[in-house]
């Protein structure tokens, strides 16, 4: 059963997708999540730190999806090349079908989504309100470049060949391609193609867009 504070951001996205952020009030928000009005700013203290709270799970959502992704959960012996062709498959699902995370990716938030703070957000209500890590800033687009290429290089250290450098300019190639494919979507052979050719290694064909 989720917590009040899952409940609170579910709802909180659930009105994101029918109307736009400046549009979204928090007593509706507290009404669909089953609470009062006083719960909610005692799990988030203002609209500000809903805002924060939820682009702050979304954005970990995906980092998590990356993770599950490049381990290779239920594709044993997976080579890199198949592994990363999963990893663009999961960010063009990801990006398509929450906007948060396509903003978070690209930096294009617009007058529909509540941009993140790059900082903690300010806490009103009344004392006591909770903070806690899922309160932390949101990447920008570039941290978010260099999580996925540290994920990559962590998840496939035995795989990617070469010397360590050359191993970094491949996670970054492979990171930064990925994302392009966020703002201009491809085939997904031209995705397989360009994938496979950065790296010398042979395995199954896969198609990785649109899945």
């Amino acid at each position: 059963m989720p917590t009040a504070r899952e409940g609170l951001l579910d709802a909180a996205f659930t009105a994101l997708r029918s109307r736009p952020w400046a549009g979204v009030r928090m007593v509706d928000v507290a009404a669909s999540a089953g609470v009062s009005r006083q719960t909610l700013y005692n799990e988030f203290g203002s609209k500000e730190g809903l805002a924060q709270a939820l682009v702050r799970r979304e954005v970990d959502g995906y980092l998590a999806g990356v993770e599950r992704t490049l381990s290779g959960a239920g594709r044993s012996g997976a080579d890199a090349a198949g592994r990363l062709l999963a990893l663009v498959a999961w960010t063009l699902r990801a990006a398509r079908g929450n906007p948060l995370v396509r903003a978070a990716l690209t930096g294009c938030w617009g007058e529909q989504l509540p941009a993140p703070a790059r900082h903690p957000p300010a806490r009103g209500g009344p004392p006591g309100v909770r903070r806690t890590e899922r309160d932390a800033p949101v990447e920008t687009p570039a941290e978010l470049v260099d999580k996925v290429r540290d994920g990559v290089l962590r998840a496939l250290a035995e795989q990617l060949p070469g010397a360590p450098a050359e191993r970094r300019r491949v996670g970054e190639a492979v990171t930064r391609l990925t994302l392009s494919y966020v703002v201009a979507p491809a085939g997904g052979e031209d995705v397989e193609r360009m994938i496979r050719g950065l790296l010398p290694v042979s395995g199954p064909s896969r198609t990785a867009a649109g899945r």
